[in-house]
Parts: C-alpha cells; structure tokens; sequence
C-alpha cells in the first residue's frame, strides 16, 4: 500500500462495528476486498460484500455520530442529487458527478449532505445497495436561464403613453 496517495477513511460494514484506517481510493474496485491499513499499523483485507460504504473523513472518531443522511433543501453543488438505499433498509442522499466517465464500475461516490461535517466524501460499492434513485439534475448545462431583453415590449407601458 502506496502511503502517498492513501486517505483516512471509517470503513462502515454491515452487522459489524467501523473501522479506522488508510485505504488507497485507486485500487477500489480492482479486486474482490479492500486493503486497510489500520491506525496501529496493521494490514486488514476486508471483502467488499461486508462493506456498506467507505468514509472519507476529516478525523478519526471514537463514537458513532450521526450525520445528516438527507438534503434538507435542494443541494447547490452541481451534479446528480440520488439516493441510495442499502440492503439494511438505511438510505443515504449524495450529490455525484453528472459525467459517465466519472462513474465507477464498481460503486459510486458521492458528496454526503452535511459537507461541513466530518465526512468528505462517500464510496459506496454496488453490492451494498439494493436501489439508486435519482433525485434531480443540479446545475444542468442544458437548461440556461431567459435573458429578458431589454427593447422588448411584451408588456404594455402604464405611463409612456401608449
């Protein structure tokens, strides 16, 4: 494992407690468990079918807390805003990059609606999810807003005498 592009993550799994760690993001995907190198320095391969997402955080933390798991308005950042339902029933709202190319073949990342809180990003593999739905479209370059021009006339004037 590559220390130079690792990144701090909470490995969440399913009936089982988190885990702290390093993970490298590249190599998600690429075999059939994730290498985590724990923070007493120890190597654990955990299967992606335990995995319910990986959490990219700012810091460690001890106790579980609770993280907004939906928008509470329409979110600004530009992208696709989906929710993600896992087999445990749980959801999770996210905004993800609105390119194809960016999509993972293995899961998905996606901004979590609490950016200011302790978690960065989230990858969550497919086989944790039992539904995706798309919520809206933010920021589509498809849709521009109508200039109003200026000389048009298409409202009658109340005091220049016409």
């Amino acid at each position: 494992m590559s220390s130079a592009s690792s990144k701090k993550v909470t490995v969440e799994r399913f009936e089982r407690e988190a885990v702290h760690g390093f993970a490298n993001p590249i190599s998600f995907g690429t075999s059939d468990e994730l290498e985590l190198l724990s923070v007493a320095g120890a190597v654990q391969l955990l299967r992606w079918p335990d995995i319910r997402a990986v959490r990219f955080v700012r810091e460690f933390q001890s106790a579980k807390t609770v993280e907004r798991q939906a928008f509470l308005t329409r979110p600004k950042s530009s992208g696709l805003w989906v929710r993600m339902q896992f087999r445990d029933g749980e959801f999770l709202e996210g905004v993800m990059p609105n390119n194809l190319l960016l999509t993972e073949p293995a899961g998905f990342t996606v901004t979590p609606p609490d950016t200011s809180g302790n978690t960065q990003k989230v990858y969550v593999p497919k086989s944790a999810l039992t539904g995706m739905q798309v919520l809206g479209v933010v920021g589509s370059p498809l849709v521009k807003a109508k200039k109003k021009d200026a000389g048009s006339k298409s409202q009658i004037g109340l005091f220049d005498g016409s």
